[in-house]
């Protein structure tokens, strides 16, 4: 009976002991092992993710914003850590394709980690990937959607920090008329729904202060020749041309444009605001103008010392929506710290989250003050002109327009 005793109490020992070595080496989606004396401390996961396109032809401006959105983040970790919460990035790739973009969009709700989406670079992506959004009640502040449904369907997920179109159109069309001087205007857009709403908002400024509109073309995402609509513009005579659409197809425009011999001043907007143009285009880029809703931040000392460091951080110089979606990602971050507060220091819902996100009021980032409307605008929002006077990003900042 003895010797039965021991054996029985010897394997319940080597039992509790395996089941206490698993439990230590399986932390699971809500533990964090602290680096610290090898100890593990609960730590609740919250993810914020990221959409943008990071291949494909707005790989630039796309890795840009998850790069800014990543900045923010890891500076911001150690704060949150010490509230009990282990803060994650979730990128993902939207491939600028409003199909790709909803199927993230599911897979962002799915996963309940996650709290608030930074994105989308582009309007036509983030309009429909936003209605996953609202379904899930999931925040999303965007860096540079400037399409004016982004915002007008009045969805409590949805926010920008950035100006609208029907503020940068008309900014874009008052600069060609009363300051280039420009009489017979010919316009190009990529049909998308931002590339269309900028040229419609363009058209209809230029129009209104009696300028003509020589042509209205649209190009195919994607396309590489565009001697069709170049040749257009060469019967048209034109003495400017307004091109809505992204560096891409932007690049190649002016590039085999100033091929065929056609030396109007060319504008593009927001979306050719991108080393990338300067990598396309070449020396075509020279004398190109472009409105867009991004400041240099390198003009000040705080955004100087910023780039620098970013690009130590990464290997690579800011580009125009690097500093916004820090911006993004930093409100997104102060919203989420009040709803920890006021749900008493516990993980708030993906509701008090959002709702903490829309109050924002009067937050200083380091590209834009921002004050959210009742729709989700910035009411700090400003549009810029810039120029590329040399074959160099980012171009000359020559006029700046507020609301």
């Amino acid at each position: 009976m003895k010797k039965s005793f021991a054996v029985m109490l010897i394997s319940t020992m080597m039992i509790a002991l395996l089941v206490a070595c698993g439990s230590s080496g399986s932390s699971g989606s809500t533990e964090n092992t602290s680096a610290s004396g090898g100890s593990s401390d609960k730590k609740t996961v919250i993810k914020i993710a990221t959409q943008s396109p990071l291949s494909g032809g707005s790989a630039v401006q796309g890795e840009a914003i998850k790069l800014g959105a990543q900045f923010a983040l890891e500076e911001h970790k150690a704060e949150f850590e010490k509230l009990g919460f282990d803060l994650q990035l979730a990128p993902y790739d939207d491939q600028g394709d409003p199909k790709k973009g909803v199927a993230n969009a599911e897979l962002i709700g799915a996963d309940t980690s996650i709290l608030a989406v930074v994105g989308h670079m582009n309007s036509g992506v983030a309009i429909p990937s936003s209605v996953v959004y609202e379904k899930y009640n999931i925040p999303m502040v965007s860096p540079s959607n400037t399409a004016t449904e982004v915002t007008d369907r009045n969805l409590k997920a949805v926010n920008r920090i950035v100006a609208r179109d029907d503020f940068q159109g008309p900014a874009a069309a008052q600069y060609a008329v009363n300051t280039v001087g420009a009489k017979n205007v010919f316009i190009i857009q990529d049909k998308t729904a931002y590339g269309q709403g900028l040229a419609d908002a363009f058209r209809g400024e230029v129009e209104k202060l009696g300028a003509a509109v020589a042509g209205y073309e649209g190009i195919t995402v994607g396309e590489k020749d565009f001697n069709g609509v170049l040749n257009q513009v060469l019967s048209k005579k034109p003495d400017f041309i307004f091109f809505g659409g992204v560096y891409a197809e932007g690049g190649l425009i002016v590039k085999q444009a100033r091929e065929k011999g056609i030396t109007a001043p060319f504008m593009g907007g927001d979306a050719i605001d991108s080393s990338g143009m300067i990598d396309i285009a070449g020396d075509s880029s020279k004398g190109v103008l472009y409105t867009s809703v991004a400041t240099d931040i390198t003009k000040s000392d705080n955004g100087k010392k910023w780039a620098d460091d970013y690009k130590a951080k990464f290997g690579k110089s800011v580009d125009a929506y690097s500093a916004y979606a820090y911006d993004c990602m930093s409100l997104i971050l102060s919203g989420l710290k009040s709803a920890v507060d006021a749900n008493g220091g516990k993980l708030p819902s993906r509701e008090q989250v959002r709702d903490a996100v829309r109050a924002t009021k009067d937050y200083e980032g380091l590209a834009t003050k921002v004050t959210f409307d009742g729709k989700g605008d910035n009411d700090f929002a400003k549009v810029f002109v810039y120029e590329y006077k040399e074959a160099t990003y980012p171009g000359s900042l020559i006029s700046e327009v507020a609301k």
